[in-house]
């Protein structure tokens, strides 16, 4: 083989970390700045690095002829067999400005023993996960568009709902039906402690009526980006509707919660996904918030005093 080949793959494979120098003295020449990788392992390493720098090619008829040879995956995921609520068609006017929700936003832990209302939690869906449109996307057909931005609208992120206090909806899990506005019932029951345990006991999840796990069906997304860059599309999305999510709890009144802390094979067995087609990504909580004796919500963390403000590093 050729040298200049191997000394490239010793190269690589040296700054990803899975080789070491003899002279290894902490140093790692030519490559300052791994010391900030260091606490997320070569599993860190390798997946940031190894998806760097990639080719992209420019979108052409032919192109995307060839990718569309075969069909495309189905644009929503629906378990036809199950039970289902029909959610009301009816959206709650949030009649927040925009400047209020963004400045009103903070992540709750802890909430009120009180049920989120069904038109509440209906809006919530609908405007978070739900059609705002379609779009002519030539070669791949129509295409919906969310009111999160996608790569290539593929829109490859599926939401699970695990019910405990909404009211008129009973507890139990349930797929969020995109097409229908409905909640397609898939466990019956009270699974908050379920999912609680697998989010390490945060009381974010335990003390929300409910919670959205987002899953990633993955051959939506790799049917037409076939490079694993796309990955990072993937979590990205998962962000955006996150993002979306967070606004328009706190826009209805509710103290939005978050968490990518979780058990993947844990959520994955209680949804019934396979994490591997079909994976986790992202948790998301909303209730009304607990608030103190002044009527102000109950906040993790307080605004900033003296003594955290001298504790603190700005420079």
């Amino acid at each position: 083989m050729d040298e200049d080949v191997l000394d490239s793959a010793a190269s690589s494979l040296y700054s990803l970390g899975f080789l070491e120098s003899e002279e290894q003295d902490g140093a790692r020449g030519g490559t300052e700045g791994f010391d900030a990788w260091a606490p997320w392992g070569r599993e860190g390493l390798s997946f940031h690095f190894s998806t760097r720098d990639a080719p992209f090619t420019e979108s052409t008829d032919e192109i995307r002829e060839e990718l569309t040879k075969d069909p495309s995956p189905p644009l929503f995921k629906e378990y036809k067999d199950a039970d289902r609520i029909f959610l009301p068609r009816y959206q709650e006017d949030p009649g927040r400005s925009y400047r209020e929700v963004l400045y009103r936003r903070r992540t709750h832990r802890d909430f009120a023993d009180a049920p989120v209302g069904r038109e509440v939690f209906s809006t919530l869906m609908a405007m978070t996960f739900g059609v705002k449109d379609f779009i002519d996307a030539q070669q791949f057909g129509a295409l919906m568009l969310r009111t999160s931005p996608a790569g290539g609208a593929r829109h490859e992120l599926e939401a699970y709902t695990v019910v405990t206090g909404v009211a008129g909806i009973a507890p139990g899990i349930y797929h969020y039906n995109v097409r229908e506005h409905s909640l397609e019932l898939l466990k019956e029951g009270e699974f908050r402690d379920s999912l609680t345990r697998a989010c390490d006991s945060q009381s974010g999840v335990g003390e929300a009526p409910f919670s959205v796990v987002l899953t990633a069906v993955v051959p939506r997304l790799s049917f037409k980006y076939r490079h694993p860059r796309a990955y990072r599309v993937m979590l990205m999305n998962s962000g955006h509707l996150g993002q979306t999510f967070v606004l328009t709890a706190t826009a209805l009144g509710l103290g939005p919660f978050q968490t990518a802390a979780f058990n993947d094979s844990a959520v994955e067995e209680l949804l019934g996904v396979d994490g591997v087609r079909e994976t986790a990504l992202y948790v998301l909580s909303a209730g009304v918030p607990a608030v103190d004796a002044n009527g102000n919500a109950v906040l993790s963390h307080p605004p900033m005093s003296l003594e955290g403000s001298r504790k603190a590093r700005f420079e």
